[in-house]
């Protein structure tokens, strides 16, 4: 089997829901502005994401301790766990082939002052053509809205198979933004050429959660993700009791 027979085998094997190729020749500059040169070097990355229990977002609707106990726990802690893993499996298989790989963890902030980590899985997923980056500035997929979590594996392996990106679907629906306890989102549309900040006011959400988490609460809040319709339309698919 090819390398990347191999790799989409792994991803398979272990469940994730979404699997793509982005080429990133093409926002080398975005990347080299969150990472710095190290990062930019790649020209592809592996996205990779895996969706979220629906019960688990829609008891976020509720404000109650049980449910962002619940979400903390298996959002997370295993499903990042899960994905990490998947990311390490990967890499060492593409390594094994003589190329380099560079995972990318699932959830680590690496810079405290942007409230960023040193890559964006949502600009990976976005290239390899699983979704759009919506007004919440989460990637958002046709079949299961935000309601997402995503891995990156970065690398010098020549995969044939990147992903066009997806147009915004989002047109004029503000469900996200106007859900948001602090208003953090402009509700501004992603645009590339133009830096986070002008969508989203990462500070703010920072600010929630750190009293979060001086009232002795979970710092969760996950309403962006809970109220986009996408995501919703995928919950209300499923078979009811």
């Amino acid at each position: 089997m090819s390398l990347e027979g191999d790799l989409i085998d792994i991803a398979s094997s272990a469940g994730v829901d979404h699997y793509g190729v982005a080429d990133l020749t093409t926002v080398q500059s975005a990347i080299r502005d969150q990472g710095g040169d190290v990062t930019a070097a790649y020209p592809y990355a592996i996205s990779l994401g895996i969706n979220l229990i629906h019960p688990l977002v829609d008891n976020l609707k509720g404000d109650s301790d049980t449910a962002s106990i619940l979400y903390q726990h298996y959002v997370y802690d295993v499903v990042n766990t899960r994905i990490d893993t998947i990311l390490s499996h990967m890499a060492g298989r593409i390594q094994n082939e003589g190329y380099i790989a560079f995972p990318v963890p699932a959830s680590k902030r690496t810079d405290d002052e942007r409230i960023a980590s040193f890559f964006s899985h949502k600009l990976a997923a976005h290239c390899a053509g699983l979704g759009w980056i919506g007004k919440s500035c989460l990637l958002i997929t046709p079949d299961a809205g935000p309601r997402v979590r995503w891995g990156s594996i970065l690398t010098n392996a020549p995969l044939s198979s990147a992903g066009t990106p997806m147009d915004e679907r989002c047109g004029t629906c503000r469900e996200c933004v106007d859900a948001c306890p602090v208003q953090a989102f402009s509700g501004e549309p992603f645009r590339s050429d133009e830096p986070r900040e002008v969508r989203f006011d990462a500070s703010l959400c920072d600010l929630y959660f750190k009293s979060l988490r001086n009232q002795g609460k979970e710092a969760i809040c996950g309403l962006c993700v809970y109220s986009c319709p996408y995501g919703k339309k995928a919950s209300n698919s499923l078979k009811k009791l």
